[in-house]
């Protein structure tokens, strides 16, 4: 797994009126933790964040005042419409070190024919590995699957080295029979119309009937 260089620099200034400061000179401000120490509070340019975290479960070298780390973000915190980061934590780490991270699920083939839909019960998988050999991703091939059928997460293919942090029985993709589509408006009525048809032709003909027996 690559690493990806970045650095930081410490901020001294919290608060909110810090942190749209922060933002306005295109940085973001950042708290690493972990191993016992005291968090440390750093700003670390946007941009460069940004590109990093693209990368899922991305390992940092992260340089701070001259002296580097690696780090794995743990929370990431970003603007609800715009998407812009607001705050990360990042979670110091050492090689050789295991963590619990939470790997996406990509999803190969295609199900068997009749419409029937793949319902992701999760979408990122729950595993335990070394720091710097984290999986980018778990693929799980869903070829010919048809309704019913289900992946737990025992069945998730595991790189080497790498576990599960969840229980093995816990459904990751179930395959979800097709559901007959609702009828439209304009069926509904024409059904509703064809049904009082039909009830009226039945009065007229019972009519008839008292008619001719009078």
């Amino acid at each position: 797994m690559a690493e990806y260089k970045l650095d930081a620099e410490i901020r001294t200034d919290f608060g909110k009126g810090a942190a749209r400061r922060l933002r306005r000179e295109s940085k973001v401000p950042a708290v690493i933790y972990g191993h016992g120490a005291e968090p440390q509070h750093v700003a670390i340019d946007s941009h460069a964040l940004m590109m990093a975290l693209k990368i899922p479960n991305v390992l940092i070298r992260l340089t701070v005042d001259g002296k580097s780390q690696l780090v794995l973000p743990k929370d990431v915190q970003r603007e609800y419409i715009r998407q812009f980061l607001v705050h990360v934590d990042l979670l110091a780490v050492k090689r050789g070190e295991k963590v619990t991270v939470e790997v996406p699920i990509v999803v190969e083939g295609d199900l068997a024919p009749g419409g029937n839909l793949l319902e992701h019960t999760l979408n990122a998988l729950p595993v335990e590995a070394e720091a710097t050999h984290l999986p980018e991703n778990v693929t799980v091939n869903v070829e010919g699957a048809e309704a019913g059928h289900s992946v737990l997460a025992k069945d998730v293919k595991l790189p080497s080295g790498v576990s599960l942090a969840v229980e093995e029985d816990v459904t990751v993709l179930q395959v979800v029979a097709a559901q007959a589509e609702e009828p439209t408006e304009a069926e509904e009525t024409e059904a509703e119309g064809a049904e009082a048809a039909a009830e009226a032709g039945e009065e007229t003909a019972a009519e008839g009937e008292e008619s001719s027996e009078a």
